[in-house]
């Protein structure tokens, strides 16, 4: 626990020294931590030490993992969702990240309800237009909005995005830039960007959501993709 607690300390300082350098409030910040392959008695540690928001890529994962944690801890998905899990998922997270089209919004519409429940979520934008990458491309945004607050289980509540992998994050400003930029032009709240390797810059860009693995849990191994 004394590497995990030490990990958590080290995070949460360079959080609140990247938000005083934007001149914004530590409290506008949210961090999440990602939880993914990390089992369940590590992730009641970090609940203990005080992390309360664990974020998780893959449904089945999360599916074995949330009954053996804490009841405290909250959860958000932050990985691809396909369509096939989408039930699975209202029952399962607080706030789904990565709606990345129109089919998967309707999807959550139409098992939020059965789940009692109106669903939180973040639109995926794909800033840098990779090919390798999930999301809704910028000049697609406005119209996809418009039809997905039009489904009345969702709350559209902003945008994520993943930026280009490099080990410069100075290299991935100008994408957290432009993802601030759509999110101020729609009237929007939540911006989620900014991983270990670069989420001081996404918080002087304006981030209000950090999502954090590898800073807190050491390297891990990846999983296999989801089926």
């Amino acid at each position: 626990m004394d590497d995990l607690q030490a990990n958590i300390q080290g995070v949460r300082a360079r959080i609140a020294a990247a938000a005083g350098r934007a001149g914004r409030r530590t409290e506008e910040v949210t961090l999440v931590a990602v939880s993914k392959t990390v089992p369940p008695e590590r992730v009641d540690e970090a609940l203990a030490l005080g992390i309360t928001t664990f974020g998780e890529s893959k449904v089945q994962e999360a599916k074995a993992k949330i009954p053996l944690v804490s009841s405290r801890a909250r959860w958000h998905m932050v990985g691809h969702l396909q369509t096939n899990k989408a039930r699975d998922a209202v029952a399962l997270f607080e706030l789904i990240h990565s709606v990345d089209s129109l089919k998967l919004a309707a999807e959550l519409n139409q098992w939020a309800p059965r789940a009692g429940r109106s669903l939180p979520v973040l639109l995926e934008v794909n800033v840098a237009g990779e090919a390798s990458k999930f999301g809704i491309k910028p000049e697609d945004l406005t119209a996809a909005l418009r039809q997905i607050v039009n489904l009345s289980r969702l709350e559209v509540r902003g945008l994520m995005t993943l930026a280009p992998f490099t080990e410069n994050a100075e290299a991935a400003r100008p994408h957290f830039r432009r993802l601030r930029e759509l999110r101020d032009s729609l009237g929007l709240r939540e911006l989620s960007m900014g991983m270990s390797h670069d989420f001081e810059v996404a918080i002087q860009e304006g981030a209000t959501i950090v999502r954090i693995g590898t800073a807190l849990f050491g390297e891990r191994k990846h999983n296999e993709p989801e089926k």
